[in-house]
């Protein structure tokens, strides 16, 4: 997948996920005590998933401005480069499978 097809993705997910993280009404009258519970436990994971995307759009804009400059495919710790496979499933990623590892451990 071309990174400005997944970075026209993430913003298209973003906007789908906008509804569910907003502010959850107070209004007990309303909704029910468990039932703003759960309203907001679904917010908080909606605002969870959001973070989510909006690190990955971060990371896509990154990766497509090092395609821009030629550093593209290696990696930022040991400057070899980054296998296929790995740029065909996660195109964003910054670091070769042993130094994205390392920076885990």
């Amino acid at each position: 997948m071309a990174l400005s097809d997944l970075e026209a993705q993430l913003r298209a997910a973003l906007t789908d996920s906008e509804a569910g993280a907003s502010t959850v009404e107070l209004d007990q009258t309303r909704v029910g005590r468990v039932s703003r519970g759960d309203a907001l436990q679904q917010q908080a994971m909606a605002q969870a998933g959001q973070r989510v995307l909006q690190e990955r759009l971060r990371a896509v804009r990154i990766a497509r401005q090092r395609m821009e400059s030629g550093d593209y495919g290696y990696c930022l710790e040991c400057d070899e480069p980054i296998a296929y496979g790995r740029l065909q499933r996660q195109p964003e990623v910054a670091y070769c499978v042993s130094c994205q590892s390392a920076r885990e451990a």
